[in-house]
């Protein structure tokens, strides 16, 4: 996968929200890898902020939709991981800034 579909890929993804915090799941944090495979499967390995996070499903269904804009994605795997656990240094300096954390 090329840097600019990759670019892509990820500009995508921030137009996911974190429905709790309200901030997109990339300056969250929560995207760990993407990849495209030669079939146009994206693959996105993820994680949320908490393991009981009911809203999981939600996500998954707003990238999916989110990344069937892209014409090179033909269908979407989100694999959600808990390792390594998310935590708040692995948030962008402008969601940090957004939530008020330093």
């Amino acid at each position: 996968m090329d840097a600019d579909l990759k670019e892509n890929i990820l500009g995508a993804l921030e137009n996911v929200i974190d429905p709790e915090i309200g901030i997109d799941i990339v300056n969250l944090g929560l995207v760990y890898d993407v990849d495209l495979n030669d079939e146009g499967i994206c693959m996105i390995t993820m994680t949320l902020t908490s393991m009981g996070c009911p809203l999981g499903p939600v996500i998954v269904d707003q990238i999916r939709t989110a990344l069937f804009e892209i014409p090179e994605v033909k269908d979407v795997d989100v694999n959600v991981v808990w390792n390594p656990p998310w935590s708040k240094d692995m948030m962008s300096r402008y969601a940090k800034m957004a939530l008020g954390i330093r």
